[in-house]
């Protein structure tokens, strides 16, 4: 009964300290003055500021164009990539699979020195290409180690039963392959998308020196200090998150009652 009691209140503490502090940025959102400490009223201005605001809208195109290309290129070349590992013999594929980690288990410091050395090195003008480059770097190789394991996981007999039936290596790919590993797929992109959105020591040094900026190089920029417009853009992505868990567990446990 202690031990029940102790659990509850360990979690409580726990659930607290990673909540309190995004509820406290969604309710200052609405304050009617810029203190983020002392609470003077309910208003809109901040978000009316928001959506007026050029400078912050330019940001979040910028944003969510990088994270869309790069998750939508980086899906593409990490689930073909994981495709083509699966014919290899083991010793090139563990090799692969090795060197497909070092990105992931490197700091991201380093990953975005290399990264800023590579294209100094190349002469290649730093702005929106760099930073779509530098992102579709880091994130394929999550796409990689989350589409790997359901394609080995297949049947291998399924693409030789597609090729005697008369389907070509496209065909495969798309009528038989695909669908059986779609929602790794769909999980690898959602880990790109995150990545790609939440990225900031990359996307500083594959930009450094221009005038491109994500959300999260914006707000390491800011001149005049802390806005509480980014109080009101954090609160609508929060909200968009939210929204999106809330969807895919209604709809999970529709499939289950289905099942």
């Amino acid at each position: 009964m202690k031990t029940s009691l102790f659990n509850k209140i360990f979690l409580g503490l726990v659930l607290a300290f990673i909540y309190i502090p995004i509820l406290s940025m969604v309710i200052f959102s609405f304050n009617a003055t810029r203190s983020l400490t002392r609470w003077s009223g309910f208003s809109l201005m901040w978000y009316k500021e928001l959506i007026f605001d050029s400078e912050i809208r330019s940001v979040v195109i910028v944003t969510v164009v990088i994270a869309l290309i790069s998750t939508f290129i980086s899906t593409i070349i990490g689930t073909l990539a994981s495709i083509a590992l699966t014919k290899q013999r083991k010793v090139i594929r563990e090799a692969v699979l090795s060197l497909n980690n070092i990105p992931i288990l490197n700091p991201e410091i380093i990953t975005a020195v290399s990264l800023f050395i590579l294209f100094g090195a190349f002469s290649i003008t730093r702005g929106y290409t760099t930073m779509l480059l530098a992102h579709i770097a880091f994130s394929v190789p999550y796409v990689i180690i989350t589409v790997y394991p359901k394609v080995r996981s297949l049947d291998p007999n399924l693409t030789d039963a597609a090729y005697d039936l008369g389907a070509t290596p496209i065909k495969a790919l798309f009528k038989v392959i695909i669908p059986q590993i779609k929602v790794a797929v769909f999980a690898g992109a959602a880990i790109a998308f995150t990545m790609s959105f939440d990225d900031f020591a990359i996307s500083y040094f594959a930009v450094s020196g221009t005038a491109i900026q994500n959300i999260s190089i914006y707000l390491y920029t800011l001149r005049k200090g802390f806005v509480p417009t980014i109080n009101a853009l954090s609160s609508i992505i929060v909200v968009i998150i939210g929204i999106k868990i809330t969807f895919d567990l209604v709809k999970s446990k529709k499939r289950k009652i289905e099942e």
